[in-house]
């Protein structure tokens, strides 16, 4: 099959319990920006699942010109081996150009399995997509067009690496949760909706799911919050972040944190933001006594407002900071919350 065979943006619409998870409208919203770039190829969704037909509706209305749909028993509950099926058989049936997972707990196991059957590349943990020639340095006569550049944090979140799949299709690629921004939905908006069964072939390789349960989640997912009062190593200690504590709690935001201190052992991974931790788009991002590298700031930039506090005038946070405080944060910080404090009573 000739690569020009393969056309169009598709994505992976991760479903739980029959509801969309948030990955799948921001990776629609990203998968309409590349179909633009390719000259309005065709933005379609898989969705795979047990009596999930009526979510092609809300599909439709984030973006989705055509709404493929594996509506089968055996995908009512995630394993790998019947989702890997329905999913390589819809890349094999339908041939798109490009392909996307959410780097979910599903969409890591599911993107490279699917990945090796159909004989592609795959790049894991994308923060960046764009359309573009590839070799990047090379004379435009003696590049290839129109390939997927994929960007990923490499080394440990210490260098960033681009990579294409310039020899094979799909090109595919698993994305970071809260990195690309989902589209307003346009109420009413109907897409093409295609039934298709891939042909399931039961073996050994099908695991039997005895048990499930459903555990609460400890932490708030950072993700979603609107805003964020985050700290860094020079907070200076774990109990010294009850004072961003109150903040957050006077604010109506949530305490996430950088990778310091996480590396420290004071607050756990699932609040850390970053290049290795997750991508985060608040209203409000407080940044309290974090310096600024790179790593940190690749994750929490697309802020809307960035309100640095730090007793270094020279740290690199106040280069992408709206609001800088030069000072200690054991003295600001209190003052802060009291002041809104204040002004929530009045």
């Amino acid at each position: 099959m000739a690569l020009e065979d393969y056309k169009g943006v598709y994505i992976f619409a991760q479903q739980v319990d029959n509801k969309l998870d948030n990955i799948a409208f921001e990776l629609l919203g990203k998968a309409r920006d590349l179909a633009n770039d390719l000259g309005g190829v065709e933005v379609a969704a898989v969705l795979l699942g047990s009596g999930i037909k009526d979510l092609a509706d809300e599909l439709a209305e984030y973006g989705a010109d055509k709404v493929i749909v594996v509506d089968d028993a055996r995908l009512e509950t995630y394993r790998t081996e019947p989702y890997a099926q329905a999913l390589a058989g819809v890349i094999n049936e339908f041939k798109p150009e490009i392909m996307l997972v959410g780097a979910t707990a599903i969409g890591r196991d599911l993107g490279p399995t699917v990945s090796a059957r159909v004989a592609t590349g795959l790049t894991a943990d994308c923060t960046s997509l764009d359309i573009g020639q590839f070799p990047l340095n090379a004379e435009p006569d003696k590049a290839k067009q129109n390939q997927l550049l994929m960007t990923r944090p490499a080394f440990g979140g210490n260098t960033i690496a681009t990579i294409a799949c310039p020899d094979n299709r799909p090109q595919m690629a698993t994305v970071r949760p809260g990195v690309m921004q989902k589209i307003e939905p346009k109420k009413g908006a109907k897409a093409e909706v295609v039934e298709f069964n891939p042909g399931f072939q039961e073996n050994d390789r099908y695991v039997e799911i005895l048990e499930v349960v459903k555990d609460v989640a400890k932490t708030v997912d950072i993700s979603e919050a609107k805003i964020l009062v985050s700290g860094g190593r020079g907070v200076g200690s774990p109990e010294n972040f009850k004072l961003l504590e109150d903040l957050a709690d006077a604010i109506g935001g949530t305490v996430s944190c950088s990778r310091a201190v996480v590396d420290n052992g004071w607050k756990p991974k699932d609040l850390q933001v970053g290049q290795t931790g997750k991508t985060v788009r608040p209203n409000v991002y407080f940044a309290i006594g974090i310096s600024g590298a790179i790593q940190h700031v690749a994750g929490m930039e697309e802020s809307d407002i960035i309100i640095a506090i730090n007793k270094d005038e020279t740290a690199p946070i106040f280069e992408v900071a709206d609001y800088g405080i030069v000072g200690d944060l054991n003295k600001i910080v209190p003052l802060l919350t009291d002041a809104i404090k204040a002004q929530m009573a009045s």
